[in-house]
């Protein structure tokens, strides 16, 4: 190979690969500085991090600009507070670190809480053996006094069609659909209407019911058996369920095993509205 034929085939080699890629970003990376002051990459992912969920549905580009400039204002704000702070900045950014991380240790241990194996077991516990009861189908026609309620019931007993006299007559939001009210399980109307419904069999008709609501004449239209809820339906309540017994168990523990010292003896709680003594 001749001396020229190398040195294009170096240039050819210098366009094909171009310049050298630049570093990888990594949080300590800087994306600003403000008087001095760095502004890193990991800040703007910590601060993303902690934004409320419809911030998060903004385009990235947009995100990102937003997220710095908020970084550059705090920054140049920030650097206002003369230094040494205050007492009472000390105490407060000393307060909120504490209540940071105590945060993120409740947020382990709920985390760590809800398992599949501890869903399941829970799920059984509470399913497992439990009678799924009755649900009712029923309707009503609601009215203001008892006189009307029994000249309703008159009229049923007289052949009158239950769903057209509810449609003419009855108060409640379900006189426009009949007085339907749909499938309902036990604990989901008033007491005395669902002593009523339970003593009903179907087809038959309650005398006049008493409520805060007004007085009632129910039909009962039909029942069936309950059916209990999956544990994929159920998934939501039994985490929480473990979460807080988790949280409740551990932060328990925590406490009464650590070397607790309390020196407030005689201390007048009013104290706490003294905040001159932060304030020098």
């Amino acid at each position: 190979m001749s001396k020229q034929t190398k040195l294009w085939a170096a240039a050819l080699a210098l366009v094909l690969v171009g310049p050298a890629a630049a570093d990888e970003p990594v949080a300590d990376t800087v994306v600003a500085t403000v008087n001095g002051t760095d502004i890193t990459l990991g800040q703007m992912i910590a601060l993303r991090e902690a934004l409320p969920a419809q911030y998060l549905s903004m385009e990235d580009q947009q995100l990102f600009d937003g997220i710095l400039e908020q970084l550059i204002q705090q920054t140049a704000l920030a650097q206002e507070v003369p230094e040494p702070l205050s007492p009472r900045d000390s105490l407060t950014i000393a307060n909120q670190r504490l209540a940071y991380l105590a945060n993120e240790a409740l947020n382990d241990i709920a985390d760590a809480a809800v398992t599949d194996e501890a869903l399941q077991a829970l799920y059984d516990e509470k399913y497992g053996k439990a009678d799924p009861g009755t649900e009712y189908h029923a309707a009503h026609i609601l009215v203001a006094t008892e006189e009307e309620a029994k000249a309703i019931r008159a009229e049923l007993d007289g052949g009158a069609d239950f769903a057209a006299l509810a449609t003419e007559k009855s108060t409640g939001p379900s006189g426009p659909n009949g007085g339907d009210l749909g499938w309902f399980g036990l604990g989901m109307m008033v007491k005395p209407f669902e002593d009523a419904v339970v003593a009903l069999k179907a087809d038959e008709l309650s005398d006049p019911v008493q409520t805060q609501f007004g007085w009632h004449v129910i039909k009962l239209m039909e029942t069936r058996a309950a059916t209990l809820p999956t544990l994929e339906e159920t998934r939501d309540e039994l985490a929480g369920e473990l979460q807080q017994k988790a949280v409740e168990a551990q932060v328990t523990q925590l406490t009464e095993t650590a070397e607790v010292t309390r020196n407030v003896e005689g201390m007048d709680p009013a104290i706490l509205k003294n905040t001159a003594l932060i304030d020098n």
